[in-house]
């Protein structure tokens, strides 16, 4: 049996474990310092942490996501992608979950709180998965819960390719 996980908003206090749990997950998540983590959360529209109790009683950080809106100062190639192609939307940036909290649910937990909270807002939730090196893992994950691949892009100089996903908020 798995500990209670609680999904709540990114906090200032946050910006220092997010900036480690995401550059412990590169090549999945390119490289952030601690202002960028924090320019990202704010720009966010939504901005989650997930926290797990301990055998101590203590709340660990075990995760983080955030979700762009449109027009925002981003230099992101997909978000620029998405931006191009959709007027309205909102935007996955970028979900990490640390390996320790892994299958216990808070990747979806993430997602069911981002739908709840914007459908009837935005007309679909977009996010990307690489395909090249391979994220099989997620892009199982993305499409069982009904993400479907609207097109694809090399990144980071044609090291990376991505696939580019939508979910419609129906």
């Amino acid at each position: 049996m798995h500990p209670a996980v609680t999904i709540r908003p990114f906090a200032d206090h946050d910006v220092e474990p997010a900036m480690v749990l995401n550059n412990a997950n590169i090549p999945e998540l390119n490289e952030l310092d601690h202002a960028e983590v924090a320019r990202l959360a704010a720009l966010s529209e939504s901005a989650l942490v997930a926290e797990v109790l301990g055998d101590d009683g203590q709340s660990r950080f075990a995760g983080f996501c955030w979700v762009l809106g449109p027009s925002q100062p981003y230099a992101s190639l997909n978000y620029g992608w998405f931006s191009r192609h959709y007027s309205e939307f909102v935007y996955l940036d970028r979900i990490a979950v640390h390996s320790d909290f892994r299958r216990f649910g808070i990747g979806r937990g993430f997602y069911a709180a981002i739908v709840e909270q914007f459908t009837g807002m935005h007309p679909v939730l977009l996010c990307e998965v690489n395909v090249r090196p391979r994220n099989e893992t997620s892009l199982k994950f993305h499409h069982a819960i009904g993400f479907r691949e609207v097109g694809q892009q090399e990144t980071d100089g044609g090291k990376k390719t991505v696939s580019l996903l939508e979910l419609p908020l129906s």
